[in-house]
């Protein structure tokens, strides 16, 4: 059996397993949702990653329409299977640092996704630095990074405040994380403002 994708639980009977890339946010949800009903398939569920869906009585999936529809929204219908199991990996990381309790963001990332996706850590990071070009604990770190960043945007939020609520163990951690790949502390780049030029190219960095 094939991991479930993150979010999804085991898909009903008669129903189509969809996976899907670029899916970031939970706005995703609802737009893909749509697209897929405007070429006629019933959505049974869908998260981030995935849907589960049912072709017209008698129908085959009309997968031709479906990349058309998803590709015009910024998706992409991910039918290689080891293509599927690289972008579970990166929405698990994505729900990890965006959609957990910080207290669970200190646990290990390696065990975490090796259990739920069913697959030994080595060949994730293998599989993933293969397909990316990019080490599965830097994509880790710039997720963190692109979440800290959206954080620090808000007036009230101090660095401490951000490190805790990303599981750092402290600030000095998320800092040294930050520099590594923004080139400036996380106290300079709030102080960049939001519309700031530099800013902006800071955030074409992720």
């Amino acid at each position: 059996m094939p991991p479930l994708p993150a979010g999804l639980p085991p898909s009903a009977p008669g129903t189509t397993r969809l996976f899907i890339g670029n899916m970031v946010c939970p706005q995703c949800n609802r737009v893909v949702q749509r697209r897929l009903e405007e070429v006629g398939l019933q959505v049974q569920q869908v998260a981030l990653g995935a849907a589960d869906v049912v072709a017209s009585a008698g129908q085959d999936l009309p997968l031709d329409a479906v990349r058309v529809a998803l590709s015009d929204a910024g998706f992409a219908l991910v039918e290689d299977p080891a293509r599927q199991l690289v972008e579970q990996t990166k929405t698990l990381v994505l729900e990890l640092v965006r959609y957990t309790d910080p207290a669970d963001l200190a646990h290990n990332f390696s065990y975490y996704l090796s259990q739920r996706l069913q697959r030994d850590y080595h060949y994730l990071s293998q599989l993933f630095s293969a397909h990316e070009g990019l080490t599965l604990e830097k994509y880790i770190i710039r997720q963190k990074v692109e979440w800290a960043k959206e954080l620090l945007s808000y007036q009230d939020a101090t660095v401490a405040d951000v490190a805790q609520q990303l599981g750092y163990s402290s600030a000095a951690y998320l800092t040294n994380q930050f520099k590594q790949v923004t080139g400036m502390s996380p106290s300079e780049f709030q102080r960049l403002g939001p519309g700031s030029a530099g800013r902006r190219s800071l955030d074409d960095l992720i």
